[in-house]
Parts: C-alpha cells; structure tokens; sequence
C-alpha cells in the first residue's frame, strides 16, 4: 500500500529529500510523473491510466507535505523500509489503507518509474 502523511505533519519537511522516487511534495506545491523517474512523455501507468508525465498535476494537499500514490513505492526496490516514516519526527508517514499493493505491484511499480 502507498504511505499518506496525515495532518499531523509539522511540515519539517525530514522526509522529502528521502523519498527515492521523488513522491513527496511540499503543501500546495505542483507535481509531475517526470520528477526523480524516468518517465518522460505519454506514458501508461501500470493502473492503465494514460498521462503525460511532464505534464504539471495538482497539488494532493495544501495545508502539509503530501504522497502522490501513484508515485510511491514505500521504498521497495531501494530500502527495506519506507525511508519518510523512518526519518519522520512525528510518525505521520503511515500505510494508506485505501491503496493495497502487494510487493509484487510495488516492485513492478518501481521498475516501471526507474528503468535504468
């Protein structure tokens, strides 16, 4: 499953620089698929949605730094575990239990953003 930072987030911004797929994002900062992957125009998700990944998106939170879903991978495929709650100061990093990936997904997820 993705990981969402709740709205206890002091916006200390510890877990930002850590993400290795460039997932997180300041409140109310744009965001696009391009940043930290290696997608790069017209592109199918693996949930088969068709973006364009330098396409700038809407921010997912205004008020706190925010996970774009579709963007995280907690981690897999570069730590064993997700690096923003094991740097989060106020523990607000925490699994979306609306979004559940299997590691599988996840891993495919990651090969997908990082072809290299």
């Amino acid at each position: 499953m993705a990981i969402i930072i709740t709205d206890e987030c002091i916006n200390c911004g510890a877990c930002e620089p850590e993400c290795p797929n460039t997932a997180i994002y300041e409140a109310a900062d744009d965001w696009r698929y391009a940043d930290g992957t290696d997608l790069d125009g017209n592109v199918v998700l693996p949930s088969g949605k068709e973006v364009d990944a330098n396409e700038t998106q809407e921010p997912v939170s205004d008020e706190f730094y925010y996970i774009v879903p579709d963007k995280c991978t907690e981690c897999v495929g570069f730590h064993e575990e997700p690096q923003c709650a094991a740097v989060c100061p106020v523990d607000c990093c925490v699994p979306d239990e609306d979004i559940v990936e299997t590691e599988a997904e996840l891993r495919a997820k990651q090969s997908f953003m990082h072809k290299n």
